[in-house]
């Protein structure tokens, strides 16, 4: 079961969800626009969210029907950790990015299959490509 809860918690749209909820509850179509995600994906999302009981689906019996997502208390416990984990890629961005580019910087650049500068392997054959 931990593991569950940490891959519960370590899902892209846990964090964002659990981010905007974390100010108060919010109709679907408003998590829908503020996260840029499709219906389908957040529907799921949501759903697993509630199973876990991290998360209470609260539907009014209006015309049209009104349904709000809030955090209950055992999803209010990862607003700590999300803020935490947002914090740390906030201040990480810049040298994440800078990393990557040094890293990048020192590799070879890729060369297609089947170009002058690819190797030949025994038979004349290309590498990743056979002889026609």
């Amino acid at each position: 079961m931990t593991r569950e809860a940490l891959e519960r918690l370590a899902n892209r749209w846990t964090v964002l969800i659990t981010q905007v909820l974390e100010h108060g509850p919010t109709r679907f179509n408003d998590l829908k626009s503020q996260l840029g995600v499709s219906a389908q994906v957040l529907t799921r999302v949501l759903r697993d969210l509630e199973r876990d009981g991290l998360v209470s689906r609260q539907v009014y019996a209006e015309v049209p029907v009104r349904v709000e997502y809030a955090l209950t208390p055992l999803g209010g416990t990862m607003c700590s950790i999300v803020r935490a984990v947002g914090d740390w890629a906030e201040h990480t961005a810049g040298p994440i990015r800078e990393a990557r580019s040094a890293y990048d910087s020192r590799r070879p650049v890729a060369r297609k299959v089947g170009s002058a500068a690819t190797p030949r392997l025994a038979g004349g054959r290309q590498r990743g490509r056979f002889k026609a």
